[in-house]
């Protein structure tokens, strides 16, 4: 088993522009507490690394591995999304991380997004503050699409469709994304905006 390293802990308070002191302060040990760990000299007690994780704004995963992930958004960016599809029931199911799923008794794949076809063309069309986004696609109960989505980096909207209905759908405009549309045939097709 791996254990938090003291030059992970110095690594990324020095990252976080903190002193020792105010690394100490805010999960309440000692500021020689946190020289000892950062020389090798002690290890943090388990039972504050959660604290310590939090104040040095990592996942308690991270700070024992020391594997440091870089990402603009440790809370994850939406565009990163990741969709799950049960084909008995319909649900759906996402994620913005990989994850394993269920539904109806079966395990579910992620979908894989293909480029849209001619049969599934995702047409985007801007009216004042608003993406209007249609497809020409048959909408009947055997051959209908389930979705449509839209995701930025920070927003993820969802439109469940339904079959003998237009797919004529309204968003309204939050920057650079990606539209969704997943038919229950053919699987998930994706369009840059």
């Amino acid at each position: 088993m791996s254990y938090v390293t003291g030059s992970t802990i110095k690594q990324l308070r020095e990252k976080r522009k903190i002193t020792q002191k105010e690394l100490a302060e805010q999960i309440s040990v000692s500021d020689k507490a946190v020289s000892k760990w950062e020389t090798g000299k002690g290890l943090p007690d388990i039972a504050i690394l959660e604290d310590l994780s939090k104040a040095l704004g990592v996942s308690v995963s991270e700070l024992l591995t020391g594997d440091l992930k870089e990402n603009e958004n440790q809370a994850g960016n939406m565009k990163k999304i990741l969709f799950y599809m049960c084909p008995i029931c319909g649900n759906i199911i996402t994620s913005v991380g990989q994850g394993n799923f269920s539904c109806c008794g079966i395990t579910l794949p992620v979908q894989e997004a293909e480029k849209c076809d001619e049969g599934h063309m995702i047409e985007v069309e801007t009216i004042e503050n608003e993406y209007c986004v249609t497809v020409r696609h048959p909408m009947t109960k055997g051959h209908y699409l389930s979705f449509i989505a839209y995701v930025t980096s920070d927003t993820f909207e969802l439109v469940k469709l339904y079959p003998e209905q237009d797919v004529s759908v309204r968003f309204r405009r939050k920057g650079h994304g990606m539209f969704y549309a997943y038919c229950n045939k053919h699987g998930m097709f994706q369009q840059p905006v």
